[in-house]
């Protein structure tokens, strides 16, 4: 059984291109992060090249971004080519098969704009006397 199941970041943003045959073929790389640490105590991450075709092409090549995680699943395939130079170059992709967002869509967004709202209330000063507080008094 040839089945993947990755979950990791978009490195760049996908590249959708359409074959020769009219297929829509969108490209991308996930960072997916090793559960064990290096020895200064870093995760490391795998770089996996995807493939996906057609209606999930499309998808990703509209929603998906770099930074953005989600969770895909898939087949390895493996193939091989010959380079401009004569040598024969070999390729390892996962063919995606089906895709899951994780996380709202503009979670960065949304989290530096509560950052900066937060950080904005700390700064302003705010006087008050003893008789707008509920408990004194």
């Amino acid at each position: 059984m040839n089945r993947v199941v990755l979950i990791g970041r978009l490195t760049k943003d996908p590249e959708l291109r359409t074959s020769k045959s009219g297929k829509n073929k969108a490209t991308f790389t996930l960072a997916v992060n090793r559960r064990t640490t290096n020895e200064d105590g870093e995760h490391q991450a795998d770089f996996i090249s995807c493939v996906a075709w057609n209606s999930t092409a499309d998808t990703i090549a509209k929603y998906f971004k770099k930074g953005k995680e989600v969770a895909i699943e898939g087949r390895i395939q493996t193939g091989s080519y010959d380079a401009f130079d004569g040598t024969k170059r070999y390729t390892t992709d996962v063919v995606v098969d089906n895709l899951t967002f994780i996380g709202n869509k503009n979670t960065n967004d949304k989290q530096e704009e509560s950052s900066k709202n937060v950080n904005e209330l700390f700064e302003e000063e705010i006087e008050l006397s003893d008789a707008d507080l509920p408990f004194w008094g």
